[in-house]
């Protein structure tokens, strides 16, 4: 049974995913979605997740405990990141490279082997005037001087800039279950976090969402040329809620996916 992890992006939860987890176990597929630190139903409070290995700790525990060859099977795991779990994603990337058939980006930070991660982000600050980012709330526990620390979207950054094509459920489920969540910047900002023998023996996918509003498209065609994956796809009328606005079309290229790559895969 194909094994799919799935990874929230910023402020949200393993809660986002209600939607495509049916569909993908309906097709056979075991699903795991995380919650990453502070995140979701995390335990763990805010106040001690201060570096992105605390964030991305929880993604760890599950790959840790994922043995491609229990039972005499050999199957990997299937990464899906979305948003800012890109990064996350890619950490679980460079640590247990043996244990994934793919990753999948969904308009998501897909860093490279040599720049910083905090480029991405960067990148996303010079693409987006500060009145673009409407109702976001900004922490600056380092002082106003320094960069932010934590961020949290507001229900007009939700309704407009993310969830545009969802139903207004989502919309509402969202303004009730979004928190608080961190941005890591100095550990971002590390140049060393990804190597091409570790992270780069992955297969990568990237999925552009057509009418994103928060990652654009020529924002999230910028990342593809800048760490070219080994394939795009694309989902049309897809907002950034990929997950919500399209569940359906995102099981099939997900399945498609996972099909071409299990046909494909190496022997580590």
């Amino acid at each position: 049974m194909q094994h799919f992890v799935l990874v929230h992006g910023t402020c949200h939860g393993a809660w986002c995913w209600h939607k495509l987890i049916p569909l993908l176990r309906r097709a056979g597929r075991q699903v795991t979605a995380v919650d990453l630190g502070g995140c979701g139903v995390y335990a763990r409070p805010l106040s001690e997740i201060v570096t992105i290995d605390d964030y991305v700790e929880p993604l760890m525990d599950v790959m840790r405990s994922i043995n491609p060859h229990d039972d005499g099977g050999d199957e990997k795991v299937v990464l899906v990141g979305h948003s800012f779990g890109g990064i996350a994603i890619s950490m679980a990337m460079e640590k247990f490279p043996e244990k994934i058939l793919v990753s999948v980006f969904l308009s998501a930070y897909m860093p490279n082997c040599s720049s910083p991660p905090l480029t991405l982000v960067q990148e996303t600050f010079k693409r987006t005037p500060l009145e673009g980012l409407l109702d976001t709330k900004f922490r600056f526990d380092n002082g106003p001087e320094k960069a932010a620390t934590h961020a949290m979207f507001g229900p007009k950054m939700l309704s407009t800039k993310l969830y545009q094509n969802c139903q207004p459920e989502d919309i509402e489920l969202a303004k009730k279950m979004v928190k608080l969540d961190g941005l890591f910047s100095e550990d971002l900002a590390k140049d060393s976090l990804f190597s091409e023998k570790r992270f780069g023996r992955v297969k990568r996918v990237f999925v552009i969402s057509e009418e994103d509003e928060s990652v654009k498209t020529d924002f999230q065609k910028w990342i593809i040329e800048n760490s070219p994956p080994h394939q795009v796809k694309s989902i049309p009328k897809a907002d950034h809620m990929v997950m919500l606005s399209k569940p359906q079309k995102l099981c099939r290229c997900l399945l498609e996916i996972t099909d071409i790559y299990r046909a494909t895969s190496p022997t580590f």
